[in-house]
């Protein structure tokens, strides 16, 4: 595959050492400009980044996930990105997802691609883990309006005209349904892929409760009052 010299991919990282020079390697196989955001990490993370081809940026301290996406993204736009994905660092992202998305902004047929575990997914989706996302996605008026199916999906894609328009604000989790909630308000042309997700022991660790799921919401509806 040739590589895409024109999109950016933005990794937010936070204690991720074990996985992440390896989740950087599969990236650059053919997205060549990788951004990692180290997010105050208490573990090797930064070391074993700065042993990559990846960019390095860091936080002095954890600000959450929503902050390092927002400083990814403000890294690659000074940098000239035409495209913008965001991966997650966890491992259980698909690159070949990601370049699938990436086509599609190419082609001009979206401006915005977010991925889906709900739309023709070959990897089952553990059961508490569905329940969650199914009850954030029916929770939400913005992932109804846009008649989403994955809201808190970590894989996206975006053109550069989105990623200059989009501010993230919510620093912690919540910053997934705050770009869904700007999405909803916006005249961005925007599609729903299917994706895989790796659902490895490993990512299972990273998951989020039914109840900050929840809190999540509640986190949200109470900023945009």
């Amino acid at each position: 595959m040739v590589a895409d010299t024109g999109t950016w991919v933005v990794v937010p990282v936070y204690n991720e050492d074990t996985v992440i020079a390896d989740v950087v390697a599969e990236i650059r196989t053919i997205f060549p400009n990788v951004v990692c955001v180290d997010d105050g990490s208490r573990d090797s993370s930064a070391e074993r980044i700065a042993g990559t081809d990846a960019h390095l940026v860091r936080h002095p301290i954890n600000l959450g996930q929503g902050a390092s996406l927002q400083t990814g993204i403000d890294y690659a736009l000074l940098r000239g990105a035409e495209r913008i994905v965001t991966f997650d660092a966890d491992g259980q992202h698909d690159v070949g997802d990601a370049a699938r998305m990436a086509a599609i902004l190419r082609s001009g047929e979206a401006d915005v691609v977010l991925g889906s575990r709900f739309l023709e997914s070959t990897e089952p989706v553990p059961p508490l883990k569905r329940l969650v996302l199914r009850t954030v996605a029916a929770l939400s008026p913005a992932s109804r309006k846009l008649k989403l199916t994955d809201a808190h999906n970590g894989l996206r894609a975006m053109n550069r005209a989105v990623a200059q328009d989009l501010r993230i604000t919510m620093n912690g989790m919540a910053h997934a349904s705050e770009i869904v909630a700007s999405l909803a308000r916006s005249s961005w042309r925007i599609r729903e892929v299917p994706v895989t997700i790796r659902y490895t022991e490993y990512s299972r660790s990273k998951g989020q409760s039914l109840f900050n799921g929840v809190n999540i919401l509640f986190d949200l509806s109470v900023r945009q009052r």
